[in-house]
């Protein structure tokens, strides 16, 4: 399963999808996202690592995991759709 927001801001891809999928394209990077058991994967612009919110959620999530994510991945423990408006208002500035 895949989604598109923007052509070039946010992406969404299942982690059992096929093998394109979880290719990250340059300039990007991948985070799991969600309060469950359950995360949804998202691939974002690294341009996004500049702005304080995501910062903060990055650190919040070192705090939790250190360099130990569960899923493979960093994996920011916030509602899917908290994460999907908080890139909404990245995508517009």
């Amino acid at each position: 399963m895949g989604f598109t927001l923007t052509s070039k801001i946010l992406r969404r891809s299942s982690s059992e999808g096929k093998n394109d999928e979880m290719v990250i394209p340059r300039g990007h990077f991948a985070v799991y996202v969600g309060e469950s058991q359950i995360k949804k994967r998202f691939v974002v612009p690294i341009s996004y690592l500049n702005h304080t919110c995501v910062k903060e959620l990055l650190r919040q999530a070192g705090e939790e995991f250190g360099f130990d994510y569960p899923m493979g991945g960093v994996t920011i423990l916030c509602s899917e759709e908290t994460f999907m408006n908080l890139t909404s208002q990245l995508s517009d500035l």
